[in-house]
């Protein structure tokens, strides 16, 4: 078997390590969510963790990994006898697929086999092979939601439960929980972020000589895997061993009423909901104690564990990005520790570990080593401000002299065009960026019709799902799982003397099954077109689209919505963002959209037909919905009849941008075109809450 990368050979990435091996001491401390860019090792120091883990005790032929010494007495496997040996064997890392299914994560009852043999089969899932392991979560933003609170109530309660026909099974699901995500792929709910315990931000050195250690270590390796793991064998054993030590010590170790009260002002402090911050903190801190050799929690370890379990719980907009302030963080520390009359002021050590042999937090126990860029911090241009806020007070950006203008002005006075009379020559580079005002709340927009159910969850518009109110019911397609008992009771009944059923039990056959049809909602990939033309900066209303489309954003964020966004401006249209998860992105890229120039309406709606074409490849299961925000007008650019056609049958709406006291209604010209819904841009907040059905005539 090919060997696993050390642990100890990772460069840097303090933090991490540091909570990985808190959650490795005390699972209490509820699990790691790793936020980071790609190529940063999040997958690599996880799948490294496992082997530092200790062995433990299996009873053979469990399939729920029960301990000899304390067998669950409802494992499904069981009854276990008294007396029963063990074997020994590795922790497992279990790693779940963002595609999964929840039969997949928690298991599966066999009903075909329940109704046809009246057998209880029960298959377990990831949830019980993880049981006393680790159970790696790799880009969890991209989890469905039900999954993702399914796995996050079993990490909670230790438990997992499965119902299915009125046959219940419950086993034991203790694991050790780590995610990871790539935030330009999408955020998590705040609910569900906050139900992770610590979170750690991680991105790449910028130190040229770290960056060389990490290709120079990881060349050793993929060259000879064996002999780079034996190179690190000595720290690898005396990690696990200062593991195995802090775990058993935890139990020893003493928090203080004075520190108690401690993590309960900071949390109080800081602002966070609920109570899970102190619970966390408390447990952290503890473990923190332990893993530094402590029998009583210090100002210090109160410290580390609010670092870690603090950041994510502060955001209170969806577009807000987690972050600490350490400078306050240590000024409250100190306060509270005064007025307990404590000589314990908090050190400033944060992580840093002490003792001999080093290990996770120690800089000078790596060579090359060094923090990876995780001091806890947020990261640059994430300060915890809210990005819907955002952009108030800030100066509009021009190519030559500008200043700080109001939302809708320009450089040059309110009333200087920024195209000009022709919005054409003499005019190319001067620009402008419109201040964007904060996001409201918008009405429902919807892809009429009702999808197959091949699509992805959401909450936008109506589709057959698995998840959702059963409206009827039909022939399984493959194995049945979600069975209508009534529906296959009903199937099997007229059949029963051609059967020759003779006692009081009913014959069934594979063809009497039924399977629930269920309708739900689905999310949707929502593409905006938005026009940055001079004939909207003229007018003072990029500042009122940009607020516009940022409210879309936000609704389609809320609704687990796919989002893309192309500007046209200019000579040609831009694919501004690529279709995303990640409605973060898309919100700084429009904030940041500058207008000003020509209006190649028909290049917008060409582009927009591309990313469409190439997304039902990509994503077929994802019906689009297509904003246009426009005022219609078409300076350059070619044919927008034809343009239009390259559209049809795709849902739409039309935003209708024109202002002022004579109106062209271009913008109505152009729904008829593409059979969208027109929505005036004055009455958005007022929109009907259903798209139209906007198939062409005949």
């Amino acid at each position: 078997m090919t060997a696993t990368y050390p642990f100890s050979a990772v460069v840097g990435l303090a933090d991490l390590k540091l909570a990985l091996v808190l959650n490795a001491v005390s699972p209490r401390s509820g699990g790691v969510l790793v936020r980071g860019e790609k190529g940063t090792a999040k997958s690599t120091i996880v799948r490294a963790l496992a082997a530092q883990l200790p062995p433990v005790d299996v009873l053979p032929g469990c399939r729920f990994a029960c301990d000899p010494a304390a067998p669950d007495p409802e494992c499904p496997d069981g009854p276990h006898r008294d007396g029963d040996h063990g074997v020994r064997r590795p922790a497992a890392l279990v790693e779940l697929p963002v595609g999964a299914s929840e039969d997949r994560l928690a298991g599966s009852l066999d009903v075909e086999r329940a109704l046809t043999e009246g057998v209880k089969a029960f298959e377990p899932g990831l949830l019980a092979a993880a049981h006393r392991g680790v159970l790696y979560v790799d880009e969890v933003n991209l989890l469905h939601d039900h999954l993702v609170d399914l796995l996050l109530d079993a990490a909670a309660m230790g438990t997992c439960y499965v119902e299915r026909e009125s046959v219940s099974v419950r086993h034991a699901a203790r694991f050790l929980l780590v995610g990871t995500m790539n935030p330009e792929e999408g955020e998590l709910r705040p609910q569900l972020l906050d139900r992770f315990g610590l979170t750690v931000e991680v991105a790449a050195s910028r130190d040229p000589e770290e960056r060389a250690e990490v290709v120079r270590r990881r060349l050793a390796f993929e060259a000879d895997p064996e002999a780079f793991a034996a190179r690190w064998a000595a720290e690898e054993a005396g990690l696990a061993s200062r593991i195995r030590t802090a775990r058993d010590a935890l139990s020893r170790v003493r928090l203080p009423d004075a520190r108690l009260r401690q993590i309960a002002a900071v949390c109080a402090a800081f602002e966070v909901d609920g109570m899970r911050a102190d619970l966390v903190t408390a447990n952290t801190a503890i473990a923190h104690a332990a893993w530094q050799g402590r029998d009583a929690v210090t100002t210090d370890d109160v410290r580390a564990a609010a670092r870690l379990a603090l950041p994510h719980r502060r955001r209170r907009d969806p577009f807000d990005a987690p972050g600490l302030d350490e400078d306050l963080l240590d000024e409250l520390l100190r306060k509270t520790a005064e007025d307990d009359g404590d000589d314990d002021p908090p050190g400033g050590c944060g992580n840093a570990d002490s003792g001999p042999g080093g290990g996770p937090g120690d800089p000078d126990s790596e060579p090359g080593g060094g923090p990876e860029g995780t001091d806890g911090r947020a990261p640059a241009g994430t300060d915890g401000r809210s990005l819907a806020g955002e952009g108030a007070g800030e100066a509009d950006s021009a190519d030559g002299p500008g200043g700080v203008h109001a939302p809708g002005e320009r450089a040059g006075g309110p009333d200087a065009d920024v195209g000009g009379p022709g919005e054409g020559a003499g005019t190319a580079g001067r620009v402008r960026v419109a201040v964007a005002g904060a996001p409201h709340r918008v009405p429902l927009l919807q892809v009429p019709g009702l999808g197959d159910g091949e699509g992805a969850p959401g909450r936008r518009s109506r589709s057959r799902t698995r998840r959702g109110r059963a409206t009827g019911s039909r022939r399984p397609r493959g194995s049945a799982r979600d069975l209508h008992v009534t529906a296959t009771l009903l199937a099997a009944a007229p059949r029963q003397r051609d059967r020759g059923r003779t006692g009081p039990g009913l014959l069934l056959r594979r063809d009497d099954l039924r399977e629930v049809v269920r309708e739900g909602r689905e999310g949707n990939l929502v593409l905006f077109v938005v026009d940055a033309s001079g004939s909207m900066a003229a007018r003072r209303r990029m500042a009122t689209v940009k607020t516009a489309v940022l409210s879309l954003l936000l609704d389609a964020y809320q609704r687990r919505d796919k989002v893309g966004l192309i500007t046209f401006r200019g000579t040609g249209a831009e694919l501004a963002l690529p279709p995303t998860s990640s409605v973060e992105t898309g919100a700084a890229r429009l904030r940041a959209l500058p207008t000003g120039g020509r209006t190649p309406l028909a290049a917008g709606l060409v582009k927009a037909a591309e990313v469409l074409h190439t997304e039902r490849f990509r994503d077929p299961g994802r019906r689009p919905l297509l904003v246009v925000v426009t005022d219609g007008r078409a300076t350059a650019g070619g044919d927008v009849n034809r343009a239009a056609s390259l559209l049809a049958g795709t849902a739409a709406v039309v935003v209708d941008c024109e202002a002022g006291p004579v109106r062209l209604g271009l913008a109505g010209v152009l729904a008829a075109r593409l059979g969208a819904r027109l929505a005036p841009l004055a009455e958005l907040t007022e929109l009907d809450t259903v798209v139209r059905d906007h198939r062409k005539a005949g």
